[in-house]
């Protein structure tokens, strides 16, 4: 059965699986130090077209608090939304691993930060009676499926140049927001200046697999946090492989194009029946919705998907490249058959 809990449920892209069986013809030495991951990190550096660092983690939560142990000391703290994957999503991990505090801060409407929130919050910077604030960690696209615009970002890096923060990008679904935008990754981190991004290739159709790049030429002794954060594959080749068959031709784009018109098409959908609320802007690959309570199990039956909050019955559908147009109307026809039962159950 397909599903719209989360494009981590989907498999991965036919790229993919053939760079991986390309992969496995031959032996190569471990932990980095093979041809595939060399060409990978040259491969980078010319997309962003400067100079970088590029560390492969297993997961995502691994290349969040890899990217930010590079930037904290034991008296910092981060700045992050309150719906942050590092804040709500990753356990007790972040504390545990980089051994400082967290500070949630308020959104907007639309799920992102603002630069009036975030310039609020930065404050007795100096006292050490008080954590330190030295990074800024936001979320391309946010945890709402909306997309910081390259503005927004520009407006951010000003904010973190002029307090002089860090500032880290959790890109698990950076793909779809640069698609979302029409731009490259490229334009993504020059507006942002991002010190360190965390850029997903599970969620993008690799089997498993992120990147932690570090922009930032000051930063120091990233390999040996690296190695402390637990994510140094021995057979790093393999996450490599996957990221190179992503990035040939921009075979992300094909990918996150597909799950974007998904989503927009499931928006619509949705939207042809008043008693939904569609709460977000549906801008990357999900939807936020309000539905009625009887609903949610019935829908649910034919393409799974999680209830967000429970107050409310705000539920999110979350769209794969393999979502299908055919899968969409199948869970249209379920919702006109929902509709005309309550219609007729109120005559």
């Amino acid at each position: 059965m397909k599903s719209l809990a989360s494009d981590n449920y989907a498999g991965a892209i036919p790229e993919v699986i053939e760079a991986i069986q390309t992969e496995n013809r031959q032996h190569a030495p471990a932990y980095g130090n093979d041809a595939t991951t060399k060409r990978l990190e040259e491969q980078f550096k010319a997309l962003f077209q400067r100079p970088l660092e590029m560390h492969l983690t297993f997961n995502g939560t691994g290349a969040n608090l890899m990217g930010l142990s590079c930037m904290v000391h034991p008296y910092s703290a981060v700045l992050c939304a309150e719906t942050a994957h590092i804040y709500v999503d990753e356990s007790t991990a972040p504390e545990t691993l980089l051994g400082c505090r967290l500070i949630p801060l308020n959104i907007n409407k639309a799920g992102k930060l603002t630069p009036t929130v975030i310039e609020h919050a930065i404050k007795r910077q100096g006292d050490l009676h008080h954590p330190q604030i030295h990074v800024l960690s936001i979320t391309q696209p946010t945890e709402y499926g909306t997309v910081y615009t390259l503005d927004e970002l520009k407006a951010i890096k000003a904010i973190t140049q002029k307090h002089k923060l860090f500032l880290h990008i959790d890109g698990s679904r950076i793909f779809t927001a640069a698609t979302s935008l029409g731009c490259n990754l490229k334009a993504l981190i020059d507006a942002s200046e991002a010190d360190v991004l965390s850029l997903g290739g599970t969620k993008a159709g690799m089997l498993y697999g992120e990147a932690v790049l570090i922009f930032n030429e000051t930063i120091h002794n990233s390999p040996f946090f690296h190695k402390r954060s637990m994510q140094l594959a021995s057979k790093n080749r393999f996450i490599a492989a996957q990221f190179l068959a992503l990035l040939h031709h921009d075979t992300w784009k094909k990918y996150s194009s597909t799950t974007i018109k998904r989503a927009k098409q499931l928006a619509a959908c949705l939207s042809e029946y008043p008693i939904i609320s569609i709460t977000k802007p549906v801008e990357a690959n999900a939807v936020f919705a309000i539905l009625p309570q009887r609903w949610i199990k019935p829908l649910q039956a034919i393409l799974p998907f999680y209830v967000w909050d429970e107050s409310n019955d705000e539920v999110r559908f979350m769209c794969s490249f393999d979502t299908t147009e055919a899968e969409i109307n199948l869970f249209d026809k379920k919702l006109a058959e929902l509709s005309k039962a309550s219609i007729e159950s109120n005559l």
